[in-house]
């Protein structure tokens, strides 16, 4: 009989807490695995002094929900904000989270963050392979759980990335200690950057045959690395179980070690326990040590909450219920991160416009805006998000040909700003800022002899730098598309008819394998149409639908956060336009029927959208306006709905 059935018989006779994975029932042996980690490294619990939760987490955090346990746990915060700003996000969120607050205690009886305050948090489960590279893995998935919590947007990080930049081997054993310190000299680059090179089988060291071996790839990273790498400060080692819960509570999740045992292999599903002697008197040997993520922990199970790299056909669905102090799963110190600094192409879908957010500032969330200025200059003003009250600052001008409020990015090159605008000429001119301290630069002109409209400007993935991508609107009312590789600017198809308007609403979606661009502007009937390129077949522009009446003025488009269940998946599209001296939202379900709806009106005495923005303010939408009397207008979303910000500047 199969060893998966004695198994599963043994465990039910000792009713048992957990379940055999129904896929492996039928195997004589368990599935072959890869761990990797190195317990002599690592740092035993007992050594770890309790955290200064107070000190070490003061810095004020941008995540509303975050913001509401810290307070619980009267963990100081500054309010660098006015408290309406999380008013809508927070409430009843200690009462509805998992089970409720226990009597006594400010922790929670249970955290999850799969799924935390109705909201994903943590990305795909990733398989290692025949590769010992566990201790890379479970470092990559730390940093992408804390970019999505910190930041609100979803990262891909490249395993490969890390582990290649290492020099590591196939089989080479580790610490997740030196892969997160790598990150933070290095940083950790996007799969676009340089994927994980998958390999037929193992290399020979790790016992595979066949296939290109992992060892003889070279490290061959983009040359605009720089610029598209999650950047980490140092981590921290948290040793109590009292301070672990408290550190899933209040900051995200923690990375752990493990002693695997042999039937630890046919987990499925119920809280693990390892079994005293396997069926038929086989030894329950240990096959060595293993580094996983915990994403919470459940008080009614005694269980902590773990996510393994060994893809989604193991445990259950690749999550794994470890019961506490199971297989030295407490025997080590746990590790934790804070303040982690997203790159631009991460940030890529997220914003468009006049606006951007960068990684600058204390608590790398800074906005970027530029606005025209008095003769034609092209004006810089940024928001310090790490100050209370959140002030907006005047920057330097620069240019002396801008027509019209410009389409800001922050490239992959070195995270370099860069700005189109449309010129009094008809042009199109780019410019750039060199990060971290300037200055701008001059771009050059280029585009149709007759724009005449806002550019849509992005970074798109074609290429390593990403090429340059631009739709604008011409005299003939069609949309031009041009683009800028490393051969310089070109001018390629034109599409449409009847275009009134072009806007800031160029995006490459999460669809098609290369992504496809898509882009909304206003017809001279009022109505808005959705235009898209199936980069897949052709790169042939298509019509999408028709919506909205009554427009007069350009579009602002992004791919939000809302409607994306994970880093591969994409996100409701979210547009702001301004009708009749109010502003209104549309959105589109791309996880859904893809039909496009108006959710709300607001705001007054006002011209055109000059940006939108889904920031990491808790996945509030921002949104900055040009009103009738030329001054600046800030608007933005929380979970209560649409508030009027402040107003500043002038638009001459």
């Amino acid at each position: 009989m199969p060893l998966a059935l004695d198994l599963k018989a043994l465990l039910e006779r000792n009713q048992a807490t957990w379940r055999v994975n129904e896929k492996f029932l039928n195997l004589t042996e368990p599935p072959k695995v890869s761990l990797g980690a190195l317990t002599d490294k690592f740092v035993p619990a007992t050594q770890v002094k309790p955290i200064d939760f107070k000190t070490l987490l003061a810095v004020p955090t941008n995540n509303p929900f975050i913001l509401e346990r810290r307070l619980a746990h009267a963990i100081p915060q500054t309010m660098v904000s006015k408290p309406a700003l999380y008013i809508g996000s927070i409430q009843g969120l200690t009462a509805g989270e998992g089970g409720g607050v226990r009597s006594g205690s400010t922790l929670p009886s249970s955290v999850d963050w799969r799924n935390r305050w109705g909201w994903p948090w943590i990305t795909t489960v990733r398989n290692q392979g025949g590769s010992e590279a566990c201790w890379v893995f479970g470092a990559v998935a730390l940093v992408e759980a804390m970019v999505r919590i910190e930041h609100c947007v979803w990262p891909w990080i490249s395993e490969g990335d890390v582990h290649k930049g290492l020099l590591a081997t196939c089989c080479q054993c580790g610490n997740p200690e030196n892969a997160l310190n790598w990150i933070k000299d290095n940083g950790a680059a996007d799969p676009g950057c340089f994927a994980w090179p998958v390999t037929s089988a193992a290399c020979s060291g790790c016992g595979g045959t066949g296939g290109a071996p992992y060892d003889a790839v070279a490290y061959t990273p983009s040359s605009d690395r720089s610029g598209r790498s999650v950047r980490i400060p140092a981590f921290t080692h948290v040793g109590n179980v009292a301070d672990q819960k408290k550190w899933l509570d209040t900051t995200g999740p923690l990375v752990c070690a493990i002693t695997v045992w042999k039937d630890f292999l046919y987990y499925g599903t119920g809280v693990y326990h390892k079994v005293a002697t396997m069926p038929n008197g086989t030894a329950n040997t240990i096959l060595g040590s293993h580094i996983m993520l915990i994403v919470g922990y459940n008080d009614s199970l005694n269980c902590w909450i773990a996510k393994n790299s060994w893809g989604t056909s193991y445990g259950d669905n690749g999550y794994y219920n470890i019961g506490y102090g199971e297989v030295n799963i407490d025997t080590y110190a746990k590790i934790g991160l804070t303040g982690v600094n997203p790159d631009p192409w991460t940030k890529r879908r997220m914003g468009n416009g006049g606006m951007l957010e960068s990684g600058n500032g204390a608590s790398h969330r800074n906005f970027e805006l530029l606005t025209t200025g008095t003769g034609g200059k092209v004006q810089h003003w940024w928001r310090n998000n790490s100050t209370t009250g959140f002030p907006w600052n005047k920057g330097t001008s620069f240019g002396n040909d801008a027509a019209a409020c410009p389409t800001l990015i922050s490239s992959t090159f070195n995270r370099n700003f860069e700005s189109v605008h449309l010129t009094t000429s008809h042009r199109l001119h780019h410019w750039w800022f060199r990060q971290p301290s300037g200055p701008w630069s001059d771009g050059g002109i280029f585009g149709p002899p007759d724009a005449a409209g806002i550019p849509g400007f992005i970074q798109g993935n074609y290429g390593a730098p990403g090429n340059f991508e631009v739709v604008v609107r011409t005299a003939d009312s069609k949309l031009t598309h041009c683009w800028k590789d490393g051969g310089g600017w070109h001018n390629g198809v034109k599409f449409g008819t009847n275009v009134a308007y072009s806007g800031a609403s160029l995006i490459q979606s999460h669809y098609g394998t290369q992504g496809n661009l898509e882009v909304v502007c206003t017809l001279a009937s009022g109505k808005m149409q959705l235009f898209w390129r199936d980069n897949d077949h052709g790169m042939v522009w298509n019509e999408g639908a028709q919506f909205g009446s009554g427009v007069s003025s350009p579009p602002c488009m992004i791919e939000g956060s809302y409607g994306a269940p994970n880093e591969k998946a994409a996100g409701n599209f979210e547009l702001c336009v301004a009708v009749g001296g109010a502003v209104q939202h549309w959105w589109r379900n791309n996880q859904g029927d893809k039909l496009w709806r108006m959710s709300a009106t607001f705001g007054h005495n006002i011209l055109s959208v000059v940006s939108l923005l889904q920031g990491s303010f808790g996945f509030n939408i921002e949104v900055i306006v040009l009103r009738t009397d030329n001054k600046l207008q800030h608007y933005w979303r929380d979970g209560s709905g649409w508030h009027e910000g402040v107003a500043f500047g002038s638009i001459v």
